[in-house]
């Protein structure tokens, strides 16, 4: 029709935001993802919006102490480290005309972009500064597609009630930034090294019958040491049992969070997680809707169609246990003493 809007006006971007708590391995990830994507031969653009990394050991295309740092809202505002960081991203907030004037450019290069977010977890869990600036970026006007990768440090799930609070921070942040997620196990080559798992990888990456994991908290066996309770801890499980069974219940009830695992140094691990993001996003082979509508794609009426061989997903074949079962096999010791609950 006469006046109608181009389905394909301008090009499409593609990108992640980085998440996770301190530690979880972001800038880590970052780093070797455009390591990766250089070797696979995709342009890649990391930007750094993590006021307090000053010096991220990847190529960083934009920086947010380009517009301003940690030091100076401290310094300005007399805060500490953390309302300092709440600050900074809250003037992120107001100033996108910056941001945008620098991220477009990349996207119209045909760069896949990472943005490397701070490891405050109330910003991508509750503050609304970051969701604010989400929401823009991935608004009409930046066309601009993005994936929230969600780090969480695998040796969590060595201790019962932290991987339950590890699932309620996933929860919270994919319901809070309401973007496409991958939830990531990370570090996972090193997760065999903080103690045995009451159960097989399987069962955490996938978020199985909590009612197990609940069990094992309230009858005081995630003592990393071996120990018996103390008679507080026991009081204080007795006491808690009700909202530990109740959190359970909501993270199953949602059904939403599950995990993949990633060693950033195993070709095939960061393979799996790319093939992730780049369907929960659309990235189609190199270069999205771009290369599935190119030169040459045109019809007869003027219009442009969509090369279908384009749009075919590359996602490894074979089930979730059996990946799951390869990297246990790899990383693990100790692995028959781990069970999966009937």
């Amino acid at each position: 029709l006469d006046g109608a809007p181009s389905r394909h006006s301008a090009a499409m971007g593609f990108g992640q935001l980085v998440i996770g708590p301190p530690g979880s391995g972001k800038t880590t990830y970052c780093n070797g993802i455009q390591h990766f994507f250089q070797l696979t031969g995709r342009p890649c653009a990391v930007i750094n919006l993590d006021p307090a990394n000053h010096d991220p050991p990847y190529e960083c295309a934009v920086s947010v102490e380009e517009l301003i740092t940690l030091e100076e809202a401290q310094r300005e505002f007399n805060l500490g480290p953390n309302g300092a960081m709440v600050y900074c991203i809250e003037y992120v907030s107001k100033n996108l005309d910056w941001l945008k004037e620098r991220v477009t450019p990349l996207v119209a290069e045909g760069k896949y972009v990472l943005f490397d977010l701070p490891g405050q977890v109330e910003l991508f869990n509750m503050h609304d500064a970051l969701r604010e600036v989400v929401a823009a970026i991935t608004g009409p006007e930046w066309n601009l597609r993005l994936c929230t990768v969600h780090l969480i440090d695998s040796h969590l799930c060595a201790d019962p009630a932290k991987y339950i609070a590890a699932l309620m921070l996933s929860l919270s942040s994919m319901l809070h930034l309401e973007t496409p997620h991958v939830n990531v196990l990370s570090k996972v080559d090193l997760m065999d090294k903080y103690g045995e798992l009451d159960f097989n990888l399987e069962y955490y990456a996938d978020v199985m019958n909590l009612e197990y994991l609940a069990d094992r908290i309230l009858d005081g066996n995630q003592d990393a040491i071996g120990t018996a309770p103390s008679p507080g801890q026991t009081m204080m499980r007795k006491k808690y049992g009700k909202l530990t069974r109740g959190l359970c219940e909501l993270v199953e009830d949602f059904g939403l969070v599950n995990f993949t695992t990633l060693s950033i140094e195993d070709k095939a691990s960061v393979e799996r997680v790319v093939q992730l993001t780049d369907k929960s996003i659309g990235y189609f082979n190199a270069g999205g809707f771009s290369a599935a509508a190119g030169p040459g794609m045109e019809n007869a009426v003027g219009g442009t169609d969509y090369d279908e061989r384009a749009l075919v997903s590359n996602m490894m074949v074979g089930s979730n246990y059996e990946r799951h079962h390869e990297v246990q096999e790899r990383f693990f010791s100790d692995r028959d003493e781990q069970v999966v609950p009937p």
